[in-house]
């Protein structure tokens, strides 16, 4: 699969410059962050795998994938909320993701403005849909837009990978977290996707 553009210039700054991460790059040489579809696919499959299992989050979009072929917009709003039920989302998920399909139906999400959107512009564009929270848009920053500095201190992986590989697994405050993300500028992405490797060797797909 085709690494972001960034990627191996990122190693290279952060190897230089931070002998902790640069021991962790090395141990994972051959993988790399992978591009994710198409946007209102990757958020929809987001809003589905919410406080789920991963394998339950995949049964149930299976079951989704078979009452929607083809994931639009379109498509989603065409379906019945007790097929969607059928297919094991909750009533509130039903609502979330026939909220997301109306926002890019009638253009209240700006789609194709992104690419010209800042980090946080965009954060704020995603968080008014609802069921998307500031994590969910920071997973798609990285994930679909490529993005390349984004810091998800939300993120509880991020958090343990950051007080295992730096403070002995000791437990820091967030500002301590904060202080050490701004050392990582401009490439915050890339030392987050090898933080959670320093744990996880096996990519998760957000």
């Amino acid at each position: 699969m085709t690494k972001p553009e960034f990627w191996d210039r990122a190693k290279r700054a952060l190897t230089r410059r931070d002998p902790v991460l640069a021991a962790i790059i090395r141990r994972h040489p051959r993988v790399h962050l992978v591009p994710r579809g198409a946007p209102f696919h990757t958020l929809a499959r987001a809003i589905v795998g919410q406080q789920i299992s991963v394998a339950a989050a995949q049964s149930v979009w299976n079951r989704f994938a078979l009452l929607v072929p083809v994931v639009l917009p379109e498509e989603v709003l065409k379906a019945k909320t007790k097929d969607l039920r059928a297919c094991g989302l909750s009533e509130r998920k039903c609502e979330y993701i026939s909220d997301l399909a109306r926002r890019f139906a009638d253009g209240h999400v700006h789609e194709h403005r992104w690419p010209q959107m800042s980090d946080e512009e965009v954060i704020e564009d995603l968080t008014q849909v609802r069921g998307i929270g500031r994590w969910t848009a920071e997973m798609f920053l990285m994930f679909n837009l490529l993005r390349p500095d984004v810091f998800p201190l939300g993120d509880l992986g991020l958090q343990k990978g950051l007080r295992v590989a730096y403070h002995g697994g000791r437990k820091v405050s967030m500002r301590t977290m904060k202080s050490r993300g701004e050392t990582l500028r401009p490439w915050r992405s890339v030392a987050t996707w090898y933080l959670w490797r320093s744990l996880d060797p096996v990519p998760v797909e957000y």
